[in-house]
């Protein structure tokens, strides 16, 4: 009898055990959906990332930038830089009107340094720098969007060659949002569930889609992470994500210029420039915060 009573307890602890959901559990992750491949460009400059306009595309590499038509594929003229200038770590760039506006930084080199480098996306030369200096992670990526600038700081858990100690930690990367003259505004944390995806490495591109959202990739994974700007607090709030076939992680460029939006990025393996019909409007807005103003009679302890 004693042996019976012991195994239904056991067995009524099994079921309470199962059916409770475990004090701090992780939240359910976001929908996940999936692009369409629409094209492949060979692309020998596609290591890092890409920018976009209604007529080109732009393969970024460390130090080169290479200008392609979009209708051929056919590469028309490169910014290129000798290793021994200036330019160390180009990381992806964004076409505002007729410039490109490359992320730039000292990686993996300490302390971290950051730069905007420009371009005319006509004649793909040099026109304009803007030095940020010193700054608390690494510049990944750029992007324009409501009257302000966007930008990745990267910080990794690599510990560099010749160092004991990580390159940043990838927990201190985060999404900054600058002024004109890109001196930083505010900033903003990314969930830490997606910084588990980064890890070792961190956020390698950034892009603000059709849908007022915005786009972030790591480094080496093919999806990205559809984020909206909190309405408390300071961390990112991950909206969905969306599978993207054969990418590898690294920059990607929302072409925004046509009435279909698509989505660019690139396959570093096979040095290939790839667009996607993304499903952008098939993301919806999550719930509200859940907060209230409570009144008499309805006072929360």
């Amino acid at each position: 009898m004693r042996t019976r009573l012991k195994v239904a307890a056991v067995l009524g602890l099994v079921a309470l055990t199962l059916n409770a959901a475990p004090a701090g559990a992780a939240a359910a992750e976001p929908p996940l959906h999936t692009a369409t491949l629409v094209r492949a460009y060979p692309a020998f400059d596609a290591n890092q990332g890409i920018a976009v306009d209604r007529k080109y595309f732009y393969a970024v590499d460390n130090r080169s930038i290479t200008k392609h038509d979009r209708a051929t594929g056919e590469p028309l003229l490169q910014f290129y830089s000798a290793a021994d200038g200036p330019l160390i770590h180009m990381d992806s760039g964004v076409v505002v009107g007729d410039r490109l506006y490359a992320a730039h930084s000292n990686y993996d080199a300490s302390p971290m340094q950051s730069s905007v480098e420009v371009y005319d996306t006509r004649t793909m030369r040099h026109v304009a720098t803007h030095s940020i200096g010193f700054f608390p992670g690494s510049l990944t990526w750029l992007d324009r969007h409501d009257g302000a600038w966007w930008a990745g700081f990267a910080n990794y858990d690599v510990v560099p060659d010749g160092e004991t100690e990580p390159y940043g930690g990838t927990a201190n990367t985060q999404v900054v949002k600058l002024d004109d003259k890109f001196r930083a505004l505010e900033s903003w944390a990314i969930p830490p569930a997606i910084l588990d995806r980064f890890k070792p490495m961190s956020n390698s591109g950034g892009s603000w889609g059709p849908d007022g959202r915005l786009w972030l990739t790591g480094h080496d994974l093919g999806e990205a992470y559809i984020m909206s700007v909190s309405p408390a607090g300071s961390q990112l709030t991950w909206v969905a994500t969306v599978t993207l076939p054969g990418v590898e992680g690294q920059g990607i460029a929302w072409d925004r210029s046509g009435p279909k939006p698509t989505l660019w990025a690139i396959k570093r393996s096979t040095k290939q420039a790839l667009s996607f019909s993304a499903p952008y409007k098939a993301i919806t807005t999550p719930a509200g915060p859940g907060w209230r103003v409570n009144g008499p009679g309805e006072f929360q302890p």
